[in-house]
C-alpha cells in the first residue's frame, strides 16, 4: 500500500466513526478518481459504499445539492439510485480527518446496490436503455424546483474546455505537443462556434448527470436486469445532449459508435423528443467530451485510469478531431 493509499484509508476509517460501523472492519478501495470509493464490509450487517471526497473540488453545499437531486429522483421513482445513509449525528455528509496531520475531507455513505457493469458484448442494447434513462433524468430536471442554496458546477464551453476548466486544460494533456495542440485547438474552436450558434436555452441546457457512462450503471441480473444509476458526483448544469457524449467516454473511437448513437437516440425518443438541431450537434458533444477527457487525463496523471489511457488517448483524440473537422468544419 503506497503512502497516498494509506492516507486515504486512514481518512476513510475516521469517517466510519460517524456511523454505526466498527472502524477496523474490512474496507476495500474500489477506485480513485475525483474521489476515493470504498466497499465497507462489516463482519455483521450490510455492506455499504463510502465515498471520500477530493479536497477542493466540491463544497459541502455542492455535495448536499447532489444528494438532494438524487433523493428527489428516488422519491419520484425516476431511476433506481443508491440511498444515502445518514450518520449517527443525522448528517448526510460528514467530515473526516487524518489522525496525524488533521487533513479533513467530506465523506458520504451510500447503501450498497447489487449489480454489475453492463458487458461490452451488448453495447447497442444497453445504449438504448441509457438513452431512455437519460431522457427521464432530463424530464425530471426540467420540472423539478431545486431547494434553496442548490449549487453545482456548470459544464459550459469555458468551464469545460477553457484554460481554467474544472478538469484543467486539454493543452496540458498527456503528449499534447505543438502538432497535437494545433489540431485539437482547431477542433475546440469549431466546437465553440457551433455551440454558440446552438445556444443554451432551457430546452437545451439544464441539470444533467454529466457522466452517464456504462461504468456508472449497475445491472442486477438476479432481479430482472434492473438498472441502477450511480455516481452523480459530476452532475451539474450543461447541455442536455452532452449526456450522450459522456456515455461514450473512452470508447469514442469504436467503429460501432454511429450505431450506439442511433440506439441512444431510439431509447431517448421513447421518453422525450430530440430535435433536428440537437441531432445535428451529437457528434460535437462526443468530441467535446473527448477533449474534456484529455484535460482530465492530464490533470489526473497519477490515477490508474489516466495511466492506462496515457499518450495513446491523445493520439487517437487527434485522429477523431481531424475527422470531426472534415465532417463539420
Amino acid at each position: 500500500m503506497d503512502n497516498d493509499t494509506e492516507r486515504l484509508e486512514a481518512i476513510a476509517r475516521a469517517a466510519l466513526t460517524h456511523y454505526d460501523v466498527a472502524p477496523d472492519c474490512d474496507i476495500t478501495l474500489l477506485n480513485v478518481s475525483e474521489n476515493a470509493t470504498y466497499l465497507v464490509a462489516p463482519p455483521e450487517g450490510k455492506r455499504t459504499i463510502l465515498r471520500v471526497h477530493r479536497r477542493g473540488y466540491h463544497s459541502l453545499e455542492a455535495i448536499e445539492s447532489e444528494l438532494a437531486w438524487v433523493a428527489a429522483l428516488r422519491e419520484a421513482d425516476v431511476v433506481r439510485a443508491a440511498p444515502v445513509l445518514v450518520s449517527s449525528e443525522g448528517r448526510r455528509v460528514v467530515e473526516a480527518s487524518h489522525p496525524d496531520d488533521g487533513e479533513t475531507r467530506h465523506a458520504v455513505m451510500f447503501e450498497y446496490l447489487p449489480g454489475v457493469e453492463p458487458p461490452e458484448n451488448r453495447l447497442v442494447e444497453d445504449f438504448q436503455t441509457v438513452g431512455a434513462i437519460t431522457a427521464r433524468l432530463h424530464q425530471h430536471a426540467r420540472s423539478w424546483t431545486p431547494p434553496a442554496g442548490f449549487t453545482r458546477f456548470t459544464w459550459d464551453f469555458e468551464t469545460s474546455l477553457g484554460p481554467r476548466g474544472h478538469w484543467g486544460s486539454w493543452r496540458d494533456g498527456m503528449a499534447v505537443g505543438p502538432s497535437e495542440a494545433e489540431v485539437l485547438g482547431r477542433a475546440a474552436d469549431l466546437m465553440g462556434r457551433r455551440l454558440a450558434a446552438y445556444g443554451s436555452g432551457p430546452d437545451r441546457f439544464g441539470l444533467i448527470h454529466a457522466d452517464m457512462r456504462l461504468a456508472n450503471l449497475l445491472v442486477d441480473i438476479e432481479h430482472d436486469n434492473a438498472v441502477s444509476v450511480i455516481d452523480f458526483d459530476d452532475c451539474g448544469f450543461g447541455w442536455l445532449m452532452y449526456d450522450l457524449g459522456s456515455s461514450l467516454s473512452f470508447i469514442e473511437h469504436y467503429p460501432v459508435v454511429p450505431e450506439l448513437i442511433d440506439a441512444w437516440c431510439t431509447g431517448y425518443r421513447t421518453v422525450a423528443p430530440i430535435s433536428a438541431d440537437d441531432e445535428a450537434e451529437l457528434e460535437t458533444f462526443v468530441m467535446f467530451r473527448r477533449l474534456l477527457l484529455v484535460s482530465w487525463i492530464g490533470s489526473h496523471s497519477a490515477t490508474e485510469l489516466a495511466q492506462d489511457m496515457g499518450e495513446e488517448y491523445t493520439e487517437v483524440s487527434c485522429e477523431l478531431a481531424e475527422t470531426y473537422l472534415l465532417r463539420h468544419g
